[in-house]
């Protein structure tokens, strides 16, 4: 069951300049930063009461970071649910009719295991949906 957007992920070029205006945008300084080899992203964090948002910069060409932005420039990369049982709630989507993008959950950033939902079969949005690692 999806229970609470987990956070808005957004593709920016420079997370430093990123980290600098989304601070004064949100009155807050990130977090949260790390790299996440696997994705060939860095993430910066931002918490503003139950809201997270995540910036994504790619750190090689191949990235899927770096190919979104490449297509569509900076912006709304993605939209993260919470979830209880990852796996359940990809079966349950798959059922539903969802193309997931990847049928095991992977390590991704914050401590988290996730999966995507093809563009394709949400109205053009890249959902993830995360649980929190034990």
């Amino acid at each position: 069951m999806l229970t609470n957007v987990e956070h808005i992920g957004i593709a920016v070029r420079d997370i430093q300049i990123s980290n600098e205006l989304f601070s004064k945008l949100l009155n807050v300084q990130p977090y949260k930063s790390e790299t996440v080899a696997s994705e060939g992203v860095t993430t910066s964090f931002f918490r503003v009461n139950q809201t997270k948002i995540e910036l994504l910069e790619a750190t090689n060409p191949d990235s899927p970071i770096a190919k979104f932005l490449e297509k569509k420039g900076e912006g709304v990369h993605h939209i993260a649910f919470e979830v209880d049982d990852i796996v359940s709630e990809i079966n349950r989507l798959k059922e539903d009719g969802f193309t997931v993008l990847n049928e095991i959950p992977k390590l991704g950033a914050d401590n988290k295991l996730v999966c995507f939902l093809h563009p394709k079969s949400t109205n053009s949005v890249l959902i993830e949906l995360c649980q929190e690692r034990k």
